[in-house]
């Protein structure tokens, strides 16, 4: 049994978002002495050192998207995200220098090809809970609520929203652990997951209070029905003619405990920004001042 003295909280921070707000949030006439815009970079800067500085983490990991639109759920359901717009060119090419930014901050950093930011996330809390440690995942993505436990807690920076198990359902009507359940009914629009035609987001939780999971409500069809809800009889129709759909969608919003992101403490440690890294780095993009408001440096100094 792991000693519970020796526990650490690591922050996981989905990154993409961050990186999308910052692009859209500043103007592209912060550019690298080239002329090349770098205002997502430039945001995602800034809002790595306020979250240092607020968090204080004692172990720190970002996790990335290698690409913004694709992942093996297409290989599940080719039309997963496919409603989104391409990345604008000039987001994309600022992508490879937020991941070495992140690299220089001195948090530990995962991609993969196949797996989402959100998996390489899940991976890592089940490798911490495992070893009886706990998380703060940062994200604005709602995805990521179903990982939330006793120990694991949702931050969405940006508003200054903390989430538990009883924030998580007093947001969503049910559980943590429900929330694929909750969008293999409901759907999600903004991943285009197809959920159940004519289920909304009430008629969903109230079939998941009834009975736990996706796989429960199928198995008493015949009682929905009954349920005290408004216009549950077509609700069961809705449900049968579904059925393919709800579990395509729930299996589309599970995350993926086994994508490759193993937990090593010692890596995760967050000592702080390292000069050697972030100074040629902030010379070729042009940042100056805000290399002076970074609140930690690793002990050793610059080569």
């Amino acid at each position: 049994m792991p000693d519970p003295s020796d526990a650490v909280t690591a922050h996981l921070v989905d990154a993409s978002p961050y990186i999308f707000r910052a692009y859209f949030s500043l103007p592209d006439s912060i550019t690298d002495p080239g002329g090349r815009p770098v205002h997502a970079v430039y945001g995602f800067a800034s809002f790595l050192i306020k979250l240092v500085e607020d968090e204080a983490p004692t172990h720190l990991a970002l996790a990335f998207d290698r690409s913004l639109t694709s992942s093996f759920r297409n290989e599940i359901h080719p039309a997963y995200k496919a409603n989104r717009e391409l990345p604008p060119p000039e987001l994309e090419a600022q992508l490879d220098d937020c991941y070495e930014l992140a690299q220089a901050f001195g948090a530990a950093t995962f991609i993969d090809d196949r797996y989402e930011a959100d998996d390489l996330i899940a991976a890592l809390v089940a490798g911490l809970e495992a070893e009886g440690h706990g998380a703060v995942i940062v994200t604005s993505d709602k995805d990521l609520a179903q990982l939330v436990t006793e120990r694991v807690s949702l931050l969405d920076f940006a508003r200054g929203e903390r989430y538990g198990p009883p924030e998580v359902e007093a947001k969503f009507g049910v559980r943590p652990e429900q929330i694929p359940d909750f969008l293999g009914l409901a759907g999600d629009s903004v991943d285009n997951i197809p959920g159940v035609p004519g289920v909304g987001k009430k008629s969903a939780a109230a079939l998941l209070s009834a009975w736990r999971s996706l796989e429960g409500i199928y198995e008493h069809l015949d009682e929905v029905p009954g349920l005290p809800v408004r216009g549950a009889r077509s609700l069961a129709r809705k449900l049968e003619a579904g059925r393919e759909a709800a579990f395509l969608s729930k299996r589309l919003a599970t995350l993926a405990w086994e994508a490759p992101a193993a937990v090593d403490l010692a890596e995760l440690a967050y000592r702080g920004a390292d000069p050697a890294l972030v100074d040629p780095l902030f010379r070729r993009l042009g940042f100056e001042r805000i290399r002076e408001r970074i609140p930690r440096w690793e002990s050793f100094p610059a080569a």
